[in-house]
């Protein structure tokens, strides 16, 4: 991870913006520089993961078909003047897959580079096609550009919204983009998430590509569905083994993250190294992750937490998160402590993940689905709120750790297949959650079949269900009767409707004051369907919870 900032205006005070900055230092503490544009600034703090040398630092400086390099250091800043021959300016926090191919094209055009970084060729990618380049990219990124020609501010995030990015306008009508909300508290009044798979040019935002707009179902066969399932997401998994520094990976025993380290380890032919997290009551899924990784042979941690980490925890997790819905802290207050332990333990930078699986295939609540139809209304929904939820917890549970997530899921070429799979094929009508993507992989042994069989639990829940407990019993006794009744009043958006929801949201004021829109709502069931009419969260409260939780 990296974190950007771009004041889109002449009137911005350097050291504000620095301070500004700052603030998201975890998720690039390897390096900062910040620059004036002539109409603006642009900041950049760096986490080395691509193109490791100094040429590889942002931003990047571009023109007369070049990479300019920059002056020498002063005062541990870089210049903050571009030079005069610059064309373009650009920030990004981002991942470019297959960069090498795209960067030999334009070398072949007569553009040249100074780095091994894939986010050096972005600004010649917009020499030559302009803002078409947005939906030519196979990327995870969030990027701001200042095209000085045209004295045009240009911003774009990734159709999934896998990396962060937020936006606010100045009284004097400037606007602001950074990574995280923490960047923006200061500067400008209301904070919004920049819309995932959007561009932003001047003032105007449009959208270049949706993947919850499903026009037309695929005809496939099963057998065709099952090879493309397979096949789409094992180029998932390898696109996202290229790095420069080392990688480590999240296991919890479940289908989803268990399916990514198997796959990884056939690709890679040597031993992973993998992570589990588990309370020390009643840890559900480290079994499963031990069993997964005796199986695969991976170099395995464990790392067990109490009922004091889970309640230190909750207050930074909720100012990393810059949320109040209770799903996403549950389930960050593990994998924030696993990913502190990662950081703090190894020399692992970069972190492969699986989140998204979810949304395309289905959770416990999705098998009350009344039919197809409304299966894929849930499911195109999940996919265009997912940037406010399990896709922000994994990236500021890792990110403020100084790591990076990686999310085969989130594969475009695989996400946008599979939300075009006939919804009446994804059904749980076979007993079994997620059957496809089972079915997919049966024959290749990757994983242990009762691994690959296994019922889901939510991961809050496979932490330990005395997490959840904890956290339950910590906010009852955080408030009498009279004083949660008396301070919900205090709210009318995503109004808290239990004690633990008003300890989140009061956090969450104490960090982002007013902001509570960046979120939609609390994440729930769909309580328009019969059977998840609940009034909490957690699949335990779901009548096919089964054997979940065991």
């Amino acid at each position: 991870m990296c974190s950007i900032l771009g004041y889109c205006g002449k009137n911005g005070d350097y050291t504000d913006i620095r301070s500004a900055l700052q603030r998201t230092r975890s998720r690039g503490p390897d390096a900062v520089r910040i620059v004036n544009s002539g109409n603006g600034w642009l900041g950049f703090n760096r986490l080395s993961i691509m193109g490791l040398t100094e040429e590889g630092m942002q931003p990047f400086a571009y023109g007369n078909r070049k990479t300019l390099r920059w002056e020498k250091e002063t005062a541990g800043i870089q210049w903050r003047e571009t030079p005069e021959e610059t064309e373009i300016l650009l920030v990004c926090n981002g991942e470019i897959y297959g960069f090498r191919p795209w960067k030999k094209e334009l070398e072949e055009k007569g553009y040249s580079f100074i780095s091994d970084s894939d986010c050096e060729i972005l600004p010649a990618l917009y020499r030559e096609y302009g803002t078409d380049m947005f939906r030519m990219l196979d990327a995870e990124f969030a990027l701001v550009l200042y095209d000085k020609k045209e004295d045009t501010w240009i911003a774009a995030r990734d159709p999934i919204g896998i990396r962060p990015l937020y936006y606010g306008i100045r009284e004097d009508g400037t606007y602001v983009f950074a990574s995280e909300p923490k960047n923006l508290v200061s500067l400008v009044k209301e904070i919004c998430p920049f819309p995932p798979g959007h561009y932003f040019r001047n003032g105007v935002f449009v959208k270049y590509r949706d993947l919850s707009e499903v026009r037309k179902y695929n005809e496939d066969s099963p057998e065709e569905i099952s090879l493309q399932i397979h096949d789409l997401l094992i180029e998932g998994v390898r696109k996202r083994l290229d790095s420069d520094t080392p990688v480590g990976f999240l296991l919890s025993g479940g289908l989803d993250s268990s399916l990514v380290c198997g796959i990884a380890a056939q690709l890679l032919k040597k031993p992973l190294r993998t992570w589990a997290i588990g309370m020390d009551m009643d840890a559900i899924d480290l079994k499963y992750a031990r069993k997964v990784a005796d199986f695969i042979h991976s170099e395995h941690h464990e790392v067990i937490i109490t009922k004091e980490d889970v309640i230190h925890a909750l207050e930074p997790v909720i100012e990393a998160l810059g949320t109040y819905d209770i799903t996403t802290i549950r389930a960050s207050i593990g994998m924030y402590l696993v990913c502190k332990a990662i950081h703090e333990q190894s020399d692992v930078r970069v972190i492969l993940t699986g989140e998204i699986s979810d949304e395309i295939f289905g959770y416990k609540y999705t098998d009350f689905a009344p039919n197809a139809e409304e299966f894929q209304k849930e499911a195109e929904k999940r996919i265009r709120e997912i940037h406010m939820y399990d896709v922000l917890r994994a990236d500021r549970c890792i990110s403020v750790n100084s790591l990076e997530a990686r999310v085969p899921f989130g594969d475009l070429a695989f996400a946008e297949y599979c939300m075009a799979i006939d919804p009446e094929k994804k059904l749980n009508r076979y007993g079994k959650g997620k059957y496809l993507l089972r079915r997919a992989f049966e024959k290749d042994h990757l994983i242990p079949d009762s691994i690959l069989w296994r019922e889901k639990a939510a991961f809050s829940d496979a932490v330990g269900h005395s997490l959840k407990d904890d956290l339950a019993e910590y906010a009852e006794n955080c408030y009498t009767d009279a004083e949660y009744e008396e301070r919900i009043r205090n709210y009318t958006h995503a109004k808290p409707f239990t004690k633990e929801s008003l300890l989140y949201r009061e956090i969450f004021e104490k960090y982002y004051p007013g902001q509570s829109e960046m979120v939609k709502d609390f994440w729930m069931p769909n309580r328009n369907w019969e059977g998840c009419n609940v009034t909490d969260p957690s699949a335990r409260v779901l009548s096919n919870y089964g054997d979940s939780g065991k």
